[in-house]
């Protein structure tokens, strides 16, 4: 089966800005594993949107799913504290 293709919304890069890069690294290995796996055991649809949230630590990642165009949407990346805040 074809992996998901991973997208990340523009504000995404200013949500990794005061990350640290260990922390970014790890990050990142997680967005990878979800092309392949897109809902996998760990993550947790959210109810208030279409989002699926999974963590790496303090920090959660929120995304989409597209499942007919085989994409993946990062929406979000943001520490537990402030990551459900619009």
């Amino acid at each position: 089966m074809e992996n998901y293709k991973i997208l990340f919304k523009r504000s995404v890069k200013k949500d990794i800005q005061g990350i640290p890069k260990k922390d970014i690294q790890k990050i990142l290995k997680r967005i990878t594993a979800l092309a392949g796996n897109p809902r996998p055991s760990t993550s947790e649809k959210l109810t208030a949107k279409e989002e699926y949230r999974v963590r790496q630590g303090v920090y959660r990642i929120l995304y989409t799913v597209d499942d007919k165009e085989r994409q993946i949407t990062i929406v979000k990346i943001a520490h537990r504290n402030t990551a459900y805040k619009n």
